[in-house]
């Protein structure tokens, strides 16, 4: 790592260039995923005359409202291939990008209430370990070890029956991640447009051919979809739709704190999960809204349920205060996995439908939408989670299986 400080404003770490009339790809979308495929474009195949438009400002979406949450224990051969090579990614990511992003491989311990609780973790370590995962299962007393601050009385609502534990999973700083990858990408000859809402997609016949955008046409060969909640209605506007319902997905933290908490700790049971960032607030999640919205904000009973959880797991968050909430839109497949891949629109690629799982992919969502967007073709990691498999029924089937989906 370098000891050069960095600039103060991130605004200072890549050019904010016009729009040229013509890119030979134009990426969607300046989030996480978006970032990591223009920079991998450039790197891994050469391809620098790529445009990323964003219509608000740069990771200003679900990159900058996520809990930087990282793991790679997916129950599922396809999910946990595609997670672990992001999770080898992240760990020589901050070397790669000269950036210091805090990365914290602290551990994730995901908990279990019930016996289907037990016999779900059981299973997963043991899927997880055929697939060189890293993954533990913990009884009661490990399971305090791991996390002393926790309650596993066998007398609270919510006992604690033991854990499944990966320790190379932990959280990093969302921010830095995408300063990092826009530094890197714009240093490569990636033009970054903050400010340039997509309205239109410009076709020959079946074939993509530009882009319309509130900042004038831009003629490409290729356009590659990484919007998250956003996704489907840029699918309407190419003229086919996707199998995707947006939800909002609250969290909130909590004021600054001495370090109490030492992991992540995830419960399915209870839909909380719980994690405390390098400042010292306690950052806390749940399960997305029921509802389907654009609304970068959730529902009051959502997050009153989620203390309440988070109270019981944890007495000494009792007196905490929340110091603010926030929302972000996901995207959720009917199998709740990602569709990374092309379109019936020739030329028009789509990464989507990450759910509250989009985060961690970073890095290798970036690496395999790249190729399949310079090749033609699939990556291997990502060619099961093709669009046609909702029509093959060849599903990847993450729901409930995957613990909690963050």
């Amino acid at each position: 790592m370098t000891a050069e400080p960095l600039p103060e404003h991130p605004d200072f770490l890549w050019r904010n260039p016009e729009p040229r009339t013509s890119y030979d790809v134009v990426i969607v979308g300046a989030g996480g995923h978006g970032l990591a495929t223009a920079y991998y474009l450039a790197k891994n195949h050469g391809i620098t005359k790529v445009a990323v438009l964003e219509k608000g400002w740069l990771a200003g979406g679900n990159m900058a409202r996520n809990t930087t949450i990282i793991r790679s224990n997916y129950l599922w051969d396809e999910s946990a291939a595609i997670y672990e090579h992001a999770l080898k990614l992240w760990e020589g990511l901050p070397a790669e990008l000269d950036y210091d992003f805090l990365f914290s491989q602290r551990g994730v311990l995901n908990l279990a209430h019930t016996l289907q609780d037990v016999r779900e973790g059981v299973r997963r370590v043991n899927a997880n370990r055929l697939n060189g995962v890293d993954a533990e299962w913990l009884e009661p007393d490990e399971v305090a070890e791991v996390c002393p601050i926790l309650n596993v009385s066998p007398r609270t609502r919510y006992p604690v029956l033991g854990g499944t534990f990966q320790p190379r999973a932990g959280i990093a700083k969302h921010d830095h991640v995408a300063w990092a990858l826009a530094r890197r990408a714009d240093e490569l000859g990636v033009d970054l447009i903050q400010g340039c809402e997509v309205t239109g997609f410009l076709k020959d016949g079946d074939r993509v051919v530009g882009v319309e955008t509130s900042r004038g046409r831009i003629l490409t060969g290729r356009v590659g979809l990484a919007a998250a909640g956003h996704s489907g209605v840029l699918a309407r506007l190419a003229g086919f739709r996707l199998p995707v319902q947006s939800h909002p997905l609250q969290a909130l933290v909590s004021e600054l704190h001495e370090p109490v908490h030492p992991t992540v700790v995830m419960s399915n049971h209870v839909h909380v999960y719980v994690s405390q960032a390098h400042k010292g607030e306690l950052v806390m999640g749940a399960g997305v809204d029921a509802y389907n919205g654009y609304g970068q904000r959730g529902s009051f009973h959502v997050i009153e349920r989620q203390m309440a959880a988070a109270v019981e797991l944890f007495p000494v968050f009792a007196r905490a205060h929340v110091l603010r909430t926030w929302g972000g839109i996901v995207d959720v497949t009917p199998d709740a996995s990602p569709i990374v891949g092309s379109t019936p629109v020739e030329n028009l690629y789509v990464n989507c439908g990450w759910g509250t799982g989009g985060f961690k992919a970073t890095p290798a969502a970036g690496w395999t939408f790249a190729h399949t967007i310079a090749t033609g073709e699939p990556h291997p990691l990502n060619a099961p989670f093709a669009l046609d498999r909702f029509t093959t029924g060849a599903l990847i089937d993450e729901h409930g299986a995957a613990a909690v989906a963050h």
